[in-house]
């Protein structure tokens, strides 16, 4: 089935010239990029985009992390997309996701894991009007 789901290119990932290199795994693996910006996420749209969390001892850290410097906010398509995209990003923890998936190849940690993205096809069409609006 084609979908359609958001990725991030999170701010530590922007920060070390990382945009290309990540987009070319997505490219190279036959999903196609619908619509790409770089953007500096407010306050309010990190809250949104980590509503699920709201309350959480660590919401605000996930929040200034989002804010801190600009991100990539990218609309990928392709067959199962969204399986897919999670499983070439690897698992939330860069030390525990299998040999070159993104976050092993360029994850720094847990807490700056370099990609998000979109976990079912409710999360994707929520998240990409918070950063598509």
């Amino acid at each position: 089935m084609t979908e359609k789901t958001l990725v991030l290119i999170k701010p530590d990932a922007v920060e070390r010239n990382l945009i290309g290199s990540i987009l070319v795994e997505y490219e190279r693996n036959g999903l196609k990029v619908l619509d790409m910006k770089l953007i500096n996420a407010s306050t309010e749209m990190a809250e949104q985009h980590y509503a699920e969390h709201s309350g959480k001892p660590f919401f605000n850290r996930l929040v200034s992390y989002l804010t801190r410097s600009p991100l990539v906010a990218l609309v990928l398509k392709g067959e199962n997309a969204i399986s897919r995209v999670r499983a070439l990003n690897g698992t939330t923890d860069p030390e525990d996701s299998q040999d070159n998936t993104i976050r092993a190849l360029y994850g720094l940690s847990m807490a700056e894991n370099t990609v998000h993205a979109s976990d079912s096809l409710e999360s994707a069409t929520r998240e990409r009007s918070i950063w598509f609006s």
